[in-house]
């Protein structure tokens, strides 16, 4: 949804011509389920006002409880119920954690519709937060492997190689790729890895935690799981429940070569510091951090495939395991298939499995054939006989990859390069049939092959509207804006009582000079939050005016005397004088007090996204994770009226702010 550019393979909206199905088979008598990951709504119809025909009830769920975006703190969520926001029941440290809230959620689902329709059969798609980032798990889980990576990397992937070999996960012949695969010219430094020889001990102590508490996010989310499975077997409903289990994309590599207790610095452009790491060793995996692994983690749970996430050329990008559950209609048990497949078929999987076809028409509107080719025959095929898929294209951030007839096309393009030289980028190819891990380029020897594949690549891309190709940065695919239902305002103002307001129709300071003013009448003893935005990962917040730039301390604080009850005008102004290291905003902040600057001093601003997905913009109160350390969320105003708060993204200064804060009031 953050990456919309106009064109019709990149709108952000699915057309008529493809029902999902949850239509499907919601038109076919089946209750449908679905909790946790919703990153499919366009980012300006992810609010109070916005537009539903993109949300889950209106794609044909009867039930969707979970967030919308790519990720979410699974301590402090951003939780939607249905077609409305909600807060999260309970807090951390009353036990909160979002996978376990969501395996709860989907057994009362499960459990109320057999109490009422027993007799309706049900689809649920369960997508929790896990294992994406950032990474967060109770500390029990985490401390049971404490010294399980102390080797490093590059042992653990010989480890895992040896023993997927053991298994019969990978033929006895699969090599190891490098851990650095990349010609120099096409490699991000972000995503480079460090040898873990290279490493000092204070670094090895750091990464290892790191992926200590991974793996215990990994348990934990089992168990969940778990625990739904328990209740079908316990409700005599396992045996007919097929179930598919696995993840969407190779590991993550957002975490830079140092690893990061504040995710939301990748997202910013901005590099991570091996000292703050080290100081929050002990509270990785807790809400105080947004934390992920370092690169070569990312590299060594794709293993033995070169690269991870983003780079849809390689399977380390893209390659996971599937486990099928279906004691009543399969024969095979515990058995391995290495048939090729892809995540696009799933759903005629589904439908193949339950008998019933795609439909070619749906309410009145002719469908697109769907392009899945079902994997029920390989449920009692033999495990290494061939795969009725015939070809699959990938495509991102401008990497092109194609698989054919276990033969597999790449094309590394510098994810950041901006420029757009597709022509001058290199192919590689595999016979993925014989060498699994992609460590053979063939291109110089089967030159024809290659171009027959890369021919095939633009037909896939052409048919499935994967063009034009578009290799701008993450960052600024995340940060552009967007034509909005909204017209565009230089002035917001919000009264107090509004709800959270998400950040993707939330006014846009960053990069920016902006003024924030809120008429308030004080009592004695007022206290409470003014106007809150973000989190303590990145936010800011205003009675005492605290901004937190991507959760680096010190906080960046302006604080007034004690003010005399009565009617005030408070606000504060920044003043973007250029822009930092990083690209950053650096500028000046002034809080006033009325008519009255009252503290003034250099800051620092975020230019890139709070949060990808929670803790929106709040009015007398703080949602979800807190901004500022001085206070406990909600933290709500009290002790006085608030009128209503204005923020200013407009070139004009403030000569008077009671005026100016009058007269914005005055237009809404």
């Amino acid at each position: 949804m953050e990456g919309t550019n106009g064109f019709p393979g990149f709108a952000g909206r699915l057309p008529a011509e493809c029902a999902t199905i949850g239509q499907v088979l919601q038109e076919n008598g089946y209750s449908t389920f679905w909790l946790g990951k919703n990153h499919n709504v366009p980012e300006e119809d992810i609010a109070p006002g916005g537009s539903r025909s993109m949300w889950p009830l209106q794609l044909g769920f009867d039930r969707f409880y979970g967030f919308l975006g790519g990720e979410t703190n699974n301590w402090y969520p951003d939780l939607v119920e249905d077609n409305h926001f909600i807060e999260q029941p309970y807090r951390p440290e009353d036990g909160y954690h979002l996978s376990k809230d969501l395996a709860d959620q989907a057994l009362a689902m499960i459990r109320n519709q057999q109490a009422s329709n027993p007799s309706k059969p049900w689809y649920m798609w369960f997508c929790p937060g896990a294992n994406h980032a950032p990474h967060h798990a109770p500390q029990e889980y985490i401390d049971k492997y404490k010294g399980a990576f102390d080797d490093g990397y590059e042992a653990y992937r010989e480890w895992v190689l040896a023993r997927m070999i053991e298994k019969g996960v990978l033929p006895e012949d699969t090599q190891m790729t490098p851990f650095n695969p990349l010609p120099e010219e096409a490699a991000n430094p972000a995503d480079h890895v460090r040898p873990w020889a290279e490493l000092n001990d204070d670094e090895r102590r750091l990464f290892a935690r790191m992926a200590e508490v991974f793996a215990g996010f990994s348990e934990y989310t089992d168990a969940q799981v778990g625990r739904i499975v328990d209740y079908l077997e316990e409700t005599g409903q396992l045996d007919n429940t097929i179930i598919f289990y696995c993840a969407d994309n190779g590991a993550s590599g957002e975490g830079s070569p140092d690893g990061s207790v504040n995710e939301n610095k990748f997202f910013n452009g901005y590099p991570d510091d091996l000292a703050e790491n080290l100081a929050m060793i002990d509270t990785l995996g807790s809400a105080d951090t947004y934390n992920h692994y370092p690169t070569g983690w990312a590299a060594a749970f794709s293993t033995p495939f070169p690269m991870f996430k983003r780079y849809s050329q390689y399977s380390g990008g893209t390659c996971d395991p599937m486990v099928v559950h279906w004691p009543k209609g399969i024969a095979a048990k515990g058995e391995l298939r290495h048939q090729y497949h892809h995540s696009v078929d799933v759903v005629a999987t589904v439908l193949d499995v339950i008998g019933i076809a795609m439909p070619e028409s749906y309410r009145g509107v002719p469908q697109r054939p769907l392009d899945g080719v079902s994997m029920k025959y390989s449920f009692d095929a033999a495990p290494d006989g061939p795969t009725r898929k015939s070809v699959q294209y990938y495509s991102m951030l401008g990497t092109r990859g194609i698989w054919k007839d276990g033969w597999k096309a790449a094309a590394v393009h510098a994810p950041l390069s901006g420029k757009g030289h597709f022509d001058d980028d290199v192919w590689e190819l595999y016979h993925v049939a014989e060498d699994r891990s992609e460590s053979n380029d063939l291109a110089a020897t089967h030159p024809e092959k290659l171009q027959e594949l890369i021919a095939a690549w633009f037909a896939e891309a052409e048919a499935n509207f994967a063009l034009p190709l578009d290799d701008r940065s993450a960052r600024e695919i995340l940060t552009v804006p967007r034509p909005q239902a909204e017209a565009p305002r230089e002035r917001y103002v919000y009264f107090s009582g509004t709800a959270a307001v998400p950040e993707s129709v939330a006014v846009n300071v960053r990069g920016r000079s902006y003024k924030i003013i809120a008429d308030v009448i004080l009592e004695q003893g007022a206290e409470g939050v003014l106007f809150a935005h973000g989190s303590r990962f990145g936010g800011h917040s205003l009675l005492v005016y605290v901004y937190n730039f991507l959760g680096i301390p010190p906080e960046q604080s302006f604080t007034s005397d004690e003010l005399a009850p009565g009617p005030h005008t408070l606000g504060v102004e920044f003043v973007r004088e250029g822009a930092g290291d990083h690209g950053e905003s650096v500028g000046t902040a002034t809080l006033y007090v009325d008519d009255r600057a009252v503290a003034s001093g250099p800051m620092r601003a975020q230019v890139g996204k709070f949060t990808l997905c929670g803790d929106g913009l709040c009015v007398g109160w703080d949602s979800a994770d807190p901004v500022s350390a001085q206070y406990a969320n909600p933290f709500p105003f009290t002790g006085g009226t608030l009128l209503g708060v204005a923020v200013d993204v407009s070139a004009e200064q403030y000569l008077d702010m009671e005026l100016e804060a009058a007269a914005m009031l005055s237009r809404e």
